[in-house]
């Protein structure tokens, strides 16, 4: 029963991610190399110049760096799969790496978002642009994105910039034991806001199977970390995590991330920590899951959701974690769990006629809300999420124990 159902989702996941390949690499660059995604999950109508910061007037760090690991991630898979695929996803690839390369090095830094002339910017109170910028020793989510993706495709394009970029993720993981890693914005007497919770751990652990081992020494510092700090029990006795260390809200989504990139950044198969990254999964999918989706935000005492919005994101990251997990376990439960999320992306966000899923849900149906950027998923959450799961259901199905 588990080996029709991995055939079948492996199938799935190809089929999935070549489709949305296919929509983005069809689409007009914007400044001739950069991703376009700004489009509507609902409508598909594309965003224009009236729709401001959704518009094609700004460029989002996050999405171009997302989408550069992307394209060249998928472009190794498909060497094999599709060749014809991989030269078009490399082709795409090569200018978006010099381009953001180019634009990293302008600035000394992967920023949100850049306006027309792509400086970087960010909303005034009046919600118009103003110029962002800050100090060489400050790293934001924006740096982990363009870092991880310009490292990506170094590797391909450009292997004499490779050292440099791997030092700059290693830089990145000081900066977040160091408190400086920050808010994008500054706060109202323009002074850097530290980020304290678990995201910016969680979030550059996902780099460490790109780094070689000596590199990666902050894997399971980060780990061991937010095991101690935001381990918590949900009102059903399950484990999950805090997003603030001691407080009551939990972003499941974010603690199935934080469970599956520590899994895959596990270089010893037998680390005992493997238990507790199983139960947080387990946990927090049980605490976060009821249809159509996972909840962003759930309150870990009462089990009560905390927000009506339920985006697409958690699932396929559902999914690729669980992938992860059942790699090394055979658990029963998280195939079970692995089944769930797969069957709730397929009916109630993938799009196969538009080849995108709709961003956000409601109990009702899809809304008009944007969870972080308005440009769609360019490969990343949804693509690499499902790549993550073909290549381990390419190894358990190598394994023979299925």
């Amino acid at each position: 029963m588990a080996g029709a159902f991995l055939s079948e989702a492996r199938a799935t996941y190809v089929d999935i991610n070549a489709g949305n390949l296919d929509w983005m690499l069809a689409r007009p660059r914007l400044h001739g190399a950069f991703l376009n995604t700004k489009v509507n999950s609902i409508t598909l109508a594309d965003y224009d110049r009236s729709d401001g910061w959704r518009s094609p007037d700004f460029i989002y760090g996050w999405i171009q760096g997302r989408g550069l690991e992307a394209l060249v991630s998928h472009a190794a898979f498909f060497e094999n799969e599709d060749p014809a695929l991989a030269a078009r996803l490399l082709t795409t690839a090569e200018p978006l790496y010099r381009t953001l390369r180019d634009l990293h090095d302008a600035h000394g830094h992967g920023y949100f978002v850049y306006d027309g002339a792509l400086e970087p910017v960010s909303p005034g109170e009046d919600g118009a642009p103003r110029p962002s910028q800050r100090t060489p020793d400050l790293f934001t989510f924006a740096d982990i994105f363009v870092a991880k993706g310009l490292l990506t495709a170094a590797r391909r394009f450009d292997t004499t910039a490779v050292d440099g970029d791997r030092r700059r993720l290693v830089e990145i993981a000081a900066a977040i034991e160091d408190g400086r890693f920050v808010e994008e914005h500054a706060n109202a007497d323009g002074d850097p806001v530290v980020i304290t919770d678990y995201g910016p751990r969680m979030i550059l652990l996902g780099a460490a199977p790109m780094l070689d081992v000596p590199d990666t020494a902050f894997a399971s510092r980060f780990i061991d970390y937010v095991l101690k700090h935001n381990r918590a029990h949900t009102h059903a006795g399950a484990v999950a995590l805090s997003d603030h260390a001691g407080q009551d809200l939990c972003n499941p989504g974010h603690a199935i991330e934080f469970a599956g990139y520590g899994l895959e950044a596990m270089v010893d198969a037998n680390d005992p920590r493997t238990a507790d990254l199983n139960a947080i999964l387990l946990g927090a999918f049980e605490l976060g899951f009821e249809p159509p989706g996972i909840c962003l935000s759930v309150s870990l005492s009462t089990g009560a959701p905390a927000s009506s919005y339920y985006p697409w994101w958690p699932l396929p990251e559902a999914i690729g974690a669980a992938a992860a997990a059942y790699r090394r376990s055979r658990d029963p439960a998280v195939l079970d769990l692995w089944q769930r999320a797969h069957a709730a992306f397929l009916t109630n966000y993938w799009r196969a006629d538009a080849g995108l899923a709709y961003q956000t849900r409601d109990a009702n149906g899809p809304i008009d809300y944007v969870p972080a950027t308005p440009d769609l998923d360019p490969g990343y959450h949804t693509g690499l999420s499902l790549l993550r799961a073909i290549c381990a259901i390419d190894a358990v199905e190598y394994e023979g124990q299925v």
